[in-house]
């Protein structure tokens, strides 16, 4: 594998447990009590970037390949997949009303 596949799933996997490490929204407000919904938007958001830094990665190696909707549909699992420890450790490892 190229260390640009390596350090792209590294960043990948960092970035999808990203929104499940502080109550901050963005990173910048901070608020008693993230609501799922803020993290579900902020996952949305860092695949996005994401898939952004791919595209970018992959132009500078060689012309960008056109995908369909398989494609993107494999990377948002691998995305969820990836958020999973988070997640988990967010809802189920924390006690109530902590």
């Amino acid at each position: 594998m190229e260390t640009s596949v390596t350090v792209l799933l590294i960043v990948a996997f960092v970035a999808a447990n990203l929104p499940f490490v502080s109550n901050r929204v963005a990173g910048i407000k901070q608020v008693a009590h993230k609501h799922f919904g803020w993290h579900l938007l902020e996952l949305v958001a860092l695949f996005l970037l994401l898939g952004g830094l791919a595209r970018l990665l992959e132009g500078r190696l060689a012309p960008v390949h056109e995908q369909h909707w398989q494609f993107y549909v494999t990377a948002v699992a691998l995305f969820l997949v990836f958020a999973f420890p988070g997640f988990v450790a967010r809802y189920f490892w924390r006690k109530r009303g902590s």
